[in-house]
């Protein structure tokens, strides 16, 4: 049952205008990907170099006091993960001029200093070099250009080719809309932001195949309808269970943001951000591109391939 009954949106007559703004949103994010060789944007440890000292303490350690701690002590960057054990955890820091061992030291004082009752023993250490870092780099890009190019092959198979490249522009826009978000509140990019974007190309598929399919049906049933309505007509059919959906997302994600602490609030916060734009793009984006291609007949109508 729809919570707001039939729609009768417009969509493709504000396509120009959201195509500005996309185009936008689209070129600072590649500005944040030129900015991540020329050592412009915020790196973290994975992909700029660095150290990381893997600790154990006697008794379960608090990560909030650790955190506090290390700022005071002028770590003010680091980075801390905590283990299923809570007597374990993982300090990452991004290169800077003191050696492995004296970082080690530093960060062993401000231990012994803030929590004299809780001693410690230096478990592991590893200096992370920059030629793994710029490895890492090249890895990240492969893994999304693998990604697009597994859209399109899925999508083209799917529906057909001009589907699957409108599906791929869409997902990208996404990623860049995205990627430039985090770079404008500089926010640190991580394996796990990766990890997110990643997941977000998977999430925007989704939604966008989903309006596919729906255009694909109404170009059967209503073959003699234009263009033009027949994707606002398809929009408006599956606008509901699209922004339900999302909706029902943005909840879970809110939940992680305020719930699931530092180590997963980069992770939630790029899906977060992500679900929003892939919502906007399954709708504003996708669909208008099919338009590129001129009438249905020039569009085709291809058959289901499930």
């Amino acid at each position: 049952m729809d919570i707001w009954g039939e729609t009768n949106i417009d969509f493709m007559g504000k396509r120009w205008i959201l195509f500005t703004v996309s185009g936008i949103a689209a070129i600072i994010g590649l500005i944040a990907i030129i900015a991540i060789p020329l050592g412009k944007a915020n790196l973290g440890t994975d992909f700029a170099g660095g150290i990381a000292i893997q600790f154990r303490f006697e008794k379960p350690v608090s990560i909030e006091k650790v955190r506090l701690l290390m700022e005071k002590g002028g770590f003010r960057d680091a980075n801390l993960q905590q283990f299923a054990e809570p007597d374990k955890l993982l300090i990452r820091l991004k290169r800077s001029s003191g050696d492995l061992r004296a970082v080690s030291k530093s960060i062993g004082d401000v231990f012994t200093n803030g929590i004299p009752d809780n001693r410690f023993t230096v478990e592991s250490t590893t200096e992370i070099g920059p030629t793994v870092g710029k490895k890492l780099q090249r890895d990240a890009l492969w893994a999304v250009g693998i990604s697009m190019l597994g859209i399109l092959i899925y999508v083209a198979w799917r529906f057909e080719f001009r589907f699957g490249v409108a599906a791929v522009i869409a997902t990208l826009h996404d990623v860049l809309a995205v990627m430039g978000f985090l770079y404008i509140i500089n926010k640190e990019m991580t394996l796990l932001i990766v990890t997110a974007l990643l997941t977000l190309a998977g999430y925007s598929l989704t939604d966008t195949v989903v309006v596919f399919d729906r255009i694909r049906e109404n170009m059967h049933k209503r073959t003699k309808e234009e263009l033009i309505p027949l994707i606002n007509r398809s929009v408006n059919e599956v606008l509901h269970r699209t922004i339900v959906t999302s909706f029902t997302v943005v909840l879970t994600l809110t939940s992680l943001l305020i719930l699931g602490g530092e180590v997963i609030h980069d992770f939630a916060l790029t899906l977060f951000a992500g679900v929003i734009v892939g919502t906007y793009s399954s709708i504003f984006i996708a669909s208008p591109i099919l338009l590129f291609w001129g009438d249905k007949e020039k569009l085709g109508t291809a058959s289901h391939r499930a």
